[in-house]
């Protein structure tokens, strides 16, 4: 995908805030925020969205969220954080590369 934001990102074109890579996946801080703590993963292979997602996708959706958790507590969510995956125009999606959303606020 030549056009897609989050590919740039992927190949280090675009920078951002990263808080975690591996081979399969990345997570960064969302530009614009919701919430004090607010990051999204996003699988490193571009796939538009979540109804685009078929069995050859389980191993890194399985991966982005058991990270989730992970991430969310590193990030000072210990006390419990949201998640949302926007699908399609009508779900709200933007950007037209899978993301997971993870957000909340810090526990004091």
């Amino acid at each position: 995908m030549t056009d897609c934001i989050f590919c740039k990102i992927v190949a280090g074109q675009i920078p951002a805030n990263k808080i975690y890579e591996d081979d399969d996946v990345l997570a960064f801080h969302d530009i614009r925020p919701i919430a004090p703590v607010h990051f999204m993963l996003i699988p490193k292979q571009h796939v538009d969205s979540l109804a685009h997602c078929g069995p050859e996708h389980e191993a890194v959706l399985g991966k982005m969220l058991t990270l989730a958790p992970k991430l969310a507590r590193e990030q000072g969510l210990e006390g419990g954080f949201k998640t949302g995956i926007n699908t399609g125009r009508g779900g709200g999606q933007e950007v037209f590369h899978l993301h997971v959303h993870v957000f909340g606020h810090k526990s004091n």
